[in-house]
């Protein structure tokens, strides 16, 4: 099995703290803007695979927290954005309450259970009540990326298409 650092897969300035959006959509599009100038994806095409990956239902987990996520062709690699708003919104979330902490999770369209597998890493951590209770109170994106790659520590690695 290969291991890929969270380092890999999430980088400093993909950590983003303090940010005001109006909406869901605001937030996604926010979301397709980094991970494109991380991937070299056309925004618009990460914009709508999360549009649409949302129409199946939202990816608001509860507890103020989402994990948008989408598969691309083309994607060779897995990427991530973390987000912390700076206000809470509405995101449709599976408990109705606003979310205020997001992941976005982007990989190729042939990742299937390696997708799958990070995801679940993910959303176990964010399950962690001191987890979040930390990602919440702090408000450096540099303390944040570096508490970030503390708790994922490594992750299956996606294979290239």
């Amino acid at each position: 099995m290969n291991l890929m650092k969270i380092g890999d897969l999430i980088q400093p300035q993909s950590v983003l703290t303090g940010v005001r959006v109006g909406c869901k959509r605001e937030a996604l599009g926010l979301l397709a803007r980094q991970a494109a100038s991380r991937t070299g994806q056309p925004e618009r095409a990460i914009l709508n695979a999360l549009v649409d990956r949302e129409r199946l239902g939202s990816t608001g987990v509860g507890s103020g927290i989402a994990v948008p996520h989408a598969r691309l062709p083309g994607l060779d690699s897995l990427c991530a954005v973390f987000l912390k708003l700076d206000r809470a919104i509405d995101f449709d979330a599976i408990d109705e309450q606003p979310v205020d902490l997001l992941i976005l999770l982007l990989s190729s369209e042939t990742a299937g259970a390696d997708h799958l597998r990070t995801l679940s890493q993910v959303c176990r951590m964010l399950r962690d009540d001191h987890v979040c209770q930390t990602l919440r109170r702090t408000t450096n994106a540099t303390e944040l990326y570096s508490f970030l790659i503390g708790q994922l520590g490594l992750v299956q690695a996606i294979p290239p298409a």
